[in-house]
């Protein structure tokens, strides 16, 4: 008989295979599809990815060592962060990846002496301007127009006078303010004992009114907020549909969900505990989020894709081959998830439009 644990080691592969594992009325069955497998533990997720949903493979770059930050442009192409090359890529319908900016994060002279030099996360603004975690440059940027030579305007770059850590994923509220989390990953060793770190907390940080700065305007450092500064690994971030909830991750030591009340005021309040997989010793680890419409939660997690109510039960999960980072919406309909994982990009087509910028 096959058992929970079977299915935990069922690799991904280009073949077509049903499982079905359990005993009596707790079922949960996992579809191998074309670069990976879809674990359903809830009939729920029914609702969300078709029966004959295919996970594929549609972009590999020669060299790529981690893919993170993606997000649709409405033009019709996909951007995305290649860390170690400190590089934003340009992915086309059709296969084509180029070069969009390099350097995107680190710009001294000398070598950057760390594993990730790059940018992290990325979204756009409500007018369409391209909005950067700057990671290695240890701010926030935006993109005045979608051009890698256009003017640049630094949102964030410290608090109470000391540099920022590496903000690594943000994400905006319909007031036009911006939220981003603050774990020290873009510093050179990675660690809370790095000589250039400055701050003692890893934060969940508020940039009011971001979206109003003015181009090339300096950032407005007094007005930063400090929202959250118990987590030890910062990392996705995302809002529900309604806003009234602010979803955080923390990659480690543990690994955990964590929800919290948004106030009237932009401010948190109630921070709970949203799922724990502390336990799950899968490769990969929370990280990248994004919502759909219906309030379900998409995640990077130990194995791949975790899919969230927004209750917080765990419906299933799209596994791959490799560790997940980070995930956009995409295509006209905005039904794709695109996927970016250690070095290639996944899609797989949804029943549910996702909140995308």
């Amino acid at each position: 008989m096959l058992t929970t644990d079977t299915i935990a080691r069922v690799k991904p592969g280009k073949i077509s295979l049903l499982i079905l594992v359990g005993t009596g009325l707790a079922v949960s069955w996992a579809v191998a599809q074309t670069d990976g497998s879809i674990q359903r533990l809830s009939p729920a997720l029914d609702a969300i990815v078709p029966a004959d949903a295919k996970i594929d493979h549609v972009a590999t770059g020669e060299g790529f060592k981690w893919l993170e930050g993606p997000v649709w442009i409405h033009a019709g192409y996909l951007l995305f962060a290649e860390i170690p090359s400190n590089s934003i890529r340009k992915w086309t319908p059709g296969g084509s990846v180029s070069i969009f900016m390099q350097p995107s994060g680190y710009k001294g002279s000398a070598p950057y002496g760390g594993p990730e030099p790059g940018s992290n996360g990325m979204t756009l603004d409500a007018r369409g301007r391209l909005t950067v975690a700057g990671h290695a440059q240890r701010n926030v940027w935006r993109l005045e127009a979608m051009n890698p030579g256009a003017q640049v305007t630094i949102l964030a770059d410290s608090y109470n006078g000391k540099r920022l850590n590496s903000p690594n994923d943000l994400v905006y509220k319909s007031d036009g303010s911006l939220y981003f989390t603050d774990p020290p990953y873009g510093l050179r060793t990675q660690s809370d004992h790095d000589p250039e770190k400055q701050l003692q907390v890893n934060g969940v940080y508020r940039i009011p009114g971001a979206l109003q700065q003015k181009p090339s305007a300096p950032p407005a450092s007094a007005k930063l907020e400090l929202l959250v500064k118990d987590l030890p690994r910062p990392n996705g971030i995302a809002f529900s549909p309604d806003e009234k909830f602010l979803y955080v991750d923390s990659s480690e030591p543990k690994k955990l969900w964590m929800r919290y009340s948004v106030k009237a005021d932009g401010s948190l309040e109630n921070g709970q505990v949203f799922y724990d997989a502390t336990s799950d010793n899968s490769p990969g680890a929370p990280d990248g989020m994004k919502v759909d419409r219906k309030g379900n939660i998409y995640s990077a997690g130990p194995g791949g894709v975790w899919i969230f109510s927004a209750e917080g039960k765990h419906l299933g999960t799209m596994h791959l081959p490799e560790k997940v980072g980070n995930m956009a919406w995409g295509d006209r309909d905005g039904r794709t998830l695109y996927i970016t994982a250690t070095t290639s990009i996944y899609r797989v087509k949804l029943k549910i439009a996702g909140i995308r910028p």
